[in-house]
């Protein structure tokens, strides 16, 4: 962050100062939100959760050489040399701040969501401005309310375009998050059963994801899967420019002649509203051709060349533990996919899975949460795919996979092992690898499947 005076901030803010402190001109180096790795010079913001309270910390943050502080409450005494900004907020506050400041940089934002594949979409289409522009992008999992903010915080004079991800789990967020950015180019990957408990239908998440559009610049464009059924919807029913991605023949940037390039990689021809040309991916998987034809048609948007565009899909990383391929001796390999899921990214690792060449394909799959009341069917659902997949093994950890053995033993999957905890699933595993096999370990956040894929790493040895 580039400095600001406390002037500044106070104004950004509508807060009111509290305490002795007076001077207006103080600098103030940055924003952080945990007292335990404060900067000198910053900016504390206690947020406020269902099981902590950040105003518990002030004086440790202050004390380890933050500048000042938000507070929503006075305070029993206040430390000379530090600053007190009385706020009725402090997580609205933070989000007044970042928007203040968004404003010092009229630099171009790729605003990206979407139920699937945000983050690897934001990491493409950064992978590809960067062959360009100086690029800022989020990083991990700040894409929520308290985290996309503390991105936008991070602009400096050096960046010349903005890619940020922004996440949500009920009505309202996108709006909240979008109306900060305010960007010029809105992504949605695609629509699907990602907080479905919360938000009670994909008609209504659909709702949720558009309220990007809300607050998109005039003159901005909305890129969009063109395979998505809802997404497809707004072709003709928007009041600004939109491009579609996808395989159909309708979209305006398409993939065709979709083959796996090598074990890492897959290559297809992009057919673009200028030009054809052929794309490598260097990632697994069919869904892996959205994320690049976004990036590709992002890319145009910012006057990029086929060849820049082409050199940054080959610079894209995965983010950890989003299908990463850990090779490992004896011909096994290991997708570690453990980051999250919901029904729709499970079906696209799954055929991942299907995709490899190993004699053994063994599915290691968890529970997925936030599907409310739909949560038995969509967990059969998955265990009804591992058997039109053609899945050797699934070991299904968790109370809610039990729906997902269940069906995927209907299905005629040969061997279903279901563990009520990763536990249970150890002694499983260790009697169930073999040579020559891929294994997908894959589950919502909360279920921490990592620990399995570490479990996997020191029972195989490094290829």
């Amino acid at each position: 962050m580039e400095s600001m005076t406390l002037g500044e901030i106070l104004t950004a803010v509508n807060g009111t100062l509290l305490g002795e402190f007076r001077d207006l001109d103080t600098m103030v180096a940055g924003v952080e939100t945990d007292s335990r790795t404060i900067h000198p010079g910053a900016l504390f913001v206690p947020l406020v959760g269902e099981r902590f309270d950040g105003h518990a910390y002030i004086n440790s943050a202050l004390e380890n050489g933050a500048a000042g502080c938000f507070t929503a409450r006075e305070r029993e005494s206040y430390l000379p040399g530090k600053f007190y900004i009385k706020v009725s907020n402090p997580l609205r506050a933070l989000r007044d701040l970042a928007a203040y400041y968004r404003t010092k940089f009229p630099i171009p934002l790729v605003g990206i969501t979407g139920s699937v594949g945000k983050t690897t979409t934001k990491d493409m289409i950064a992978a590809v401005l960067g062959t360009k522009y100086n690029v800022l992008k989020t990083e991990g999992n700040m894409n929520s309310r308290e985290g996309m903010p503390l991105t936008l915080l991070r602009l400096d004079r050096s960046h010349e375009i903005a890619v940020i991800e922004m996440g949500m789990s009920q009505a309202g967020e996108i709006d909240y998050l979008s109306g900060i950015a305010k960007p010029d180019v809105a992504v949605i990957t695609n629509v699907g059963d990602a907080h479905i408990e919360n938000l009670g239908s994909r008609e209504n998440i659909f709702k949720a994801k558009c309220e990007i559009f809300n607050n998109l610049k005039q003159g901005g464009v909305a890129i969009l899967n063109g395979d998505d059924e809802l997404l497809c919807t707004l072709r003709q029913s928007v009041p600004f420019e939109t491009v579609f991605c996808g395989s159909s023949e309708g979209a305006d940037y398409r993939a065709a002649d979709i083959s796996a390039a090598q074990s890492n990689s897959i290559c297809c021809t992009a057919v673009t509203p200028g030009e054809t040309y052929d794309m490598e991916i260097p990632a697994l998987g069919r869904h892996m051709i959205y994320p690049a034809l976004m990036a590709a048609a992002v890319g145009r948007r910012f006057g990029l060349t086929r060849e820049q565009i082409q050199e940054g899909i080959l610079r894209f990383e995965p983010t950890k533990m989003r299908m990463n391929v850990l090779r490992r001796g004896q011909e096994i390999t290991i997708l570690n996919d453990a980051y999250n899921a919901n029904p729709q990214s499970m079906r696209a690792a799954i055929g991942v899975l299907s995709d490899s060449k190993s004699a053994f394909k063994l599915a290691v799959l968890g529970d997925m949460f936030e599907l409310g009341s739909l949560a038995p069917a969509l967990h059969s659902g998955v265990g009804e795919y591992l058997g039109k997949a053609g899945i050797d093994c699934l070991v299904a950890v968790g109370e809610l996979s039990e729906h997902m053995a269940t069906a995927a033993r209907a299905a005629g999957v040969p061997a279903v092992f279901h563990c009520p905890d990763k536990g249970a699933a150890i002694p499983v595993l260790k009697d169930t690898v073999r040579p020559d096999s891929t294994i997908l370990v894959k589950a919502s956040r909360g279920m921490a499947m990592e620990e399995l894929v570490d479990y996997l790493k020191k029972i195989t040895v490094e290829a």
